[in-house]
């Protein structure tokens, strides 16, 4: 890649690569949709590519793929990159650049970490991958590692504020997040690869790694965070191994949440347990699980030094980062849950575009809802129909799928249990899947309630008109009354047939109010008033 953005390694493939530091990926501020672009990402312990398609602001994996090289392994001894993780490193690669090509790829960026720049041999390596390739390795170091990571955080979490640890097999880096930047950042050696060589026993690691990170709180000018968001594959083990400890129903890793309280007791389990009976249990990677002893004790250590109340676990990092790096700043500040929606449902509805006309029809009910709340609803009503394919007996069953499993930026598990149980009574009226049933403990009453109170309110709303519900009518919802009224075109009167009135009495009763419907006076083509209205409760099933 050229720094002028114009061309690139012409390569094997007889065409430009670019991305990183090359021709922009996101030329256009308004862009919603993402062309693939991959990124081959080469740390100490892993080598992997993931290609991004889909929302421009929440991209989805199209392809992902790892190989636990561990070039990092027996470096801190031999100063080289370990000779077998190389060949491997070196055939993954090539793969990868392959796969690339037949993929058509509108960017391709290759980036290495802490084994290549610190290795002898890490110049040689990159001009093996690169002769034999024709892909450029960027060789970066710890800071911009640090803030790369960082920006990946950021893509998933645009309000997150606080610390952000990335630990890979030969570093650590630290980074501070906040208003959708990322501020002063700092890195160290303390991977696991390096610290199999701590004199001393488990003390003296202990005490290693306890005097290095208060050496980087003071780089850090000493500031306590609240939250600390972790990034990397032990980091992701680690909390694989805590769900399991706690039987936590949705083993999604995202946005998982910790307190102090439960790593710590998290980590008194583990020196109890089979690691083999683990990774059954599991299925972690052999070569992954054999780090994570070590990383709890790094983990342990940061919760002392730096004292979070929360800690947050992110399936983002420095390839995200990447992306996030060449968004422009009106791209940046999207919500990347509404993008994702808003994308699932162009690609997926009967009608794109209804989900916006159903959520402002709904707005009556939401008018003192929590800015979190409206964004929720407004998820919803985006993904109301995209799994309209499926059979109807399990239409239900496999929207609840899409909102607790698939890959939704900007969203915590509270969220995707809560968007899981409305969709799920948007089709079906009344109980829920067994699969559900262990999830509803992530949410109390009053949450369980407002969100088949959603289900319903879409239930009804998504078939009271093709065209959209708005032009049937509209919602009046006057809770101190305890009425909900529907008020109907009087030309189009003949919409609210049985089923609707079924649906619209059914919400009624969740909300605990009496149903109401009446006809809109008609209007002469001045404005004026012409025409009559029927009263509360009249001849249409009020």
């Amino acid at each position: 890649m050229d720094g002028d953005g114009d061309t690139g390694t012409a390569g094997r493939f007889g065409a430009p690569v670019r991305g990183f530091f090359g021709r922009p990926i996101f030329r256009d501020a308004s862009v919603r949709a993402l062309e693939r672009v991959g990124v081959i990402d080469v740390g100490s312990n892993s080598v992997r590519m993931v290609v991004f398609d889909g929302a421009a602001r929440s991209p989805a994996f199209f392809f992902n793929e790892k190989i636990m090289c561990g070039l990092g392994r027996g470096m801190a001894q031999s100063g080289r990159l370990n000779a077998e993780g190389r060949s491997r490193a070196v055939a993954a690669i090539k793969r990868f650049a392959l796969l690339a090509h037949e993929m058509n790829l509108t960017s391709l960026t290759m980036v290495a970490t802490a084994a290549v720049r610190e290795a002898e041999d890490g110049p040689g390596f990159k001009a093996e991958v690169e002769a034999e390739t024709g892909l450029e390795m960027l060789v970066i170091d710890g800071e911009e590692e640090a803030r790369l990571s960082a920006q990946g955080v950021l893509l998933g979490w645009p309000g997150a504020r606080g610390l952000v640890c990335d630990i890979g097999g030969s570093s650590m880096e630290l980074a501070e997040i906040g208003d959708n930047t990322v501020g002063r950042r700092v890195t160290s050696s303390l991977g696991p690869f390096r610290l199999q060589l701590v004199p001393g026993g488990k003390k003296g690691v202990k005490a290693h790694v306890g005097d290095t990170l208060k050496a980087l709180r003071r780089q850090l000018d000493g500031d306590e965070h609240a939250h600390l968001y972790l990034v990397g594959g032990s980091w992701r083990a680690f909390a694989r191994l805590d769900m399991h400890r706690r039987g936590y129903p949705l083993t999604v890793l995202h946005e998982y949440a910790m307190t102090p309280k439960a790593i710590r007791k998290t980590i008194d389990w583990l020196a109890e347990q089979d690691l083999k009976k683990l990774r059954d249990a599991t299925g972690l990677s052999p070569e992954r699980l054999a780090l994570v002893p070590l990383a709890t004790v790094v983990l342990r250590q940061l919760l002392n030094v730096f004292r979070p109340k929360m800690i947050y676990v992110s399936s983002y990092g420095i390839r995200e980062g990447i992306l996030f790096e060449q968004m422009p700043d009106a791209l940046r500040g999207r919500d990347p849950l509404i993008e994702a929606c808003r994308f699932y449902e162009t690609a997926n509805a009967r009608l794109p575009g209804f989900g916006k006309k159903l959520f402002h029809f709904l707005m009556p009910l939401y008018r003192n809802a929590s800015v979190e709340r409206l964004r929720l609803v407004k998820a919803a009503c985006l993904l109301h129909d995209v799994n309209w394919r499926a059979h109807p007996d399990y239409r239900a069953e496999s929207c609840f799928d899409t909102a607790t499993r698939a890959n939704l930026g900007g969203l915590d598990h509270k969220g995707r249990v809560y968007l899981g149980l409305a969709l799920m009574n948007r089709y079906k009226n009344g109980g829920t899947d067994g699969r559900l049933t262990p999830l509803l403990t992530l949410l109390d009453w009053d949450e369980i309630r407002h969100a088949i109170m959603l289900g319903r309110a879409m239930r009804f709303g998504a078939m009271l008109s093709i065209g959209g519900p708005e032009s049937a009518g509209e919602l009046r919802f006057y809770p101190k009354k305890k009425v909900l009224e529907l008020i109907l075109r009087a030309e189009l009167r003949d919409l609210y047939g049985e089923v609707a009135q079924q649906r619209f009495t059914a919400l009624a009763k969740t909300l605990g109010v009496t149903p109401s419907v009446r006809i809109a006076r008609a209007q002469s083509s001045k404005g004026s008033v012409t025409g009559g209205s029927s009263g509360e409760g009249s001849g249409f099933g009020g």
